[in-house]
């Protein structure tokens, strides 16, 4: 173990989306809710609320409550697959606008308490409490407590679940162990007793295929993983995947809480739980693009910027990842430009129809070469400025002709 002397908090939303539309309307306590559907659904005669019943077309949804995810709903699931799942229940249009206003809320309550935070996207932060806490895990849980209470009286009744630990890597594996609306505590002392039981898959960061790939070694919990050999992992994973999963297995983790960095690039990307055919399966795929670039282009307004350059990253069911990326000559923030110059990207990629190379496990879309709009704004103006310049000096050298 290494011991940091820090405390670490995870905050996270407790199906954030989902429990967003409770708030403005309590009737939906209780039933099954999922989001995704299209603008404009209207529920049927008798019927207080849209269906899944209701829905024709190719989309995914974006979340599910706890009462639709023991119906086995759950985020990029296909829509129609859903409905066939759960037909009686609620789909609603996702609402970005709103989300993103309870998304300030709960984060001012919780600055408003311990300023340290670390913004990991509309609904989960990292919180450094060290300070507050003086290092002392009691303290901790009592702000914790506090903090959970000023989440749910900003949002209007919205609960968030909060792992503390010494690290961010363990805090975000204990958020996640007691939701909804709970409080787990991983100290040093104890990080064997609790973390070493759990799949490997609860680690951030070990997807369904390393998983896969680890369970045919005979590894299926975290202390089975953290009794491997380094020199093994890195032969089976790669030099520095090797590392972080031996690191990760005993509870290492060096990363600070960081409270703000100029974003270089924002990113999303989906691991599908079955991999995908790149022509079976590729309205499935289409659909997933289109999400991606929906929720990109929502993380780009937010953080006030626009790209010059789009990637898309793929990984294949033989674990190879592959990046395409695109520098579109202007700007682009709209979901309807990252699209196309994603498809571009994908234009570049080798896709196979047979083999590892034909099935995918992972999409993303990547913006990068990120600039403020007044930064574009000045900067098409000079390019303006320089256009003009070259034409009148063209128009003067052919004056100047013989």
């Amino acid at each position: 173990m290494l011991l940091s002397g820090r405390i670490i908090a995870h905050l996270d939303m407790d199906a954030f989306y989902a429990n967003a539309e409770l708030v403005r309307n309590p009737a939906l306590k209780g039933l099954p809710v999922a989001v995704g559907g299209r603008r404009g659904m209207q529920p049927l005669a008798g019927q207080q609320f849209p269906t899944l019943a209701q829905y024709e077309g190719r989309g995914v949804l974006t979340t599910a409550n706890y009462e639709a995810r023991a119906l086995g709903l759950h985020s990029a699931m296909p829509t129609m697959k859903a409905a066939k799942l759960a037909p009686h229940a609620i789909l609603l249009p996702a609402d970005f606008d709103w989300y993103k206003t309870l998304s300030r809320q709960f984060k001012t309550a919780v600055r408003d308490l311990a300023p340290n935070v670390e913004d990991r996207g509309i609904d989960e932060i990292y919180i450094d409490l060290t300070e507050e806490t003086g290092g002392k895990f009691d303290a901790a849980i009592d702000l914790a407590l506090k903090l959970k209470a000023a989440v749910t009286q900003a949002t209007g009744g919205m609960t968030c679940s909060v792992g503390l630990s010494e690290n961010k890597l363990t805090s975000k594996i204990c958020s996640d162990l007691q939701k909804p609306n709970g409080l787990s505590v991983v100290r040093p002392e104890h990080f064997q007793d609790i973390i070493w039981p759990l799949a490997v898959g609860k680690i951030n960061g070990v997807g369904p295929k390393a998983q896969e790939k680890l369970n045919a070694m005979g590894v299926n919990t975290i202390a089975q993983l953290a009794a491997q050999p380094l020199e093994l992992l890195r032969e089976r994973f790669g030099e520095s995947y090797g590392l972080w999963m031996h690191e990760s297995a005993h509870g290492i983790d060096r990363r600070e809480v960081t409270l703000y960095s100029e974003p270089k690039s924002i990113s999303r990307e989906t691991t599908f739980e079955q991999d995908m055919h790149v022509r079976r399966h590729r309205d499935n795929l289409t659909q997933v693009l289109l999400h991606l670039a929906d929720r990109l282009s929502q993380d780009l307004a937010r953080k006030q910027r626009l790209a010059k350059t789009i990637g898309v990253k793929v990984r294949f069911a033989d674990f190879k990842s592959l990046t395409r990326d695109i520098t579109t000559g202007a700007v682009v923030g709209s979901a309807d430009d990252i699209l196309q110059a994603a498809r571009a990207c994908l234009k570049k990629i080798p896709f196979e129809q047979k083999g590892a190379h034909s099935t995918i496990r992972l999409l993303g879309i990547k913006a990068s070469h990120l600039i403020s709009p007044a930064d574009a704004a000045l900067e098409q103006a000079a390019l303006e400025s320089r256009k003009s310049k070259g034409q009148a000096q063209l128009f003067l050298d052919l004056e100047d002709a013989p």
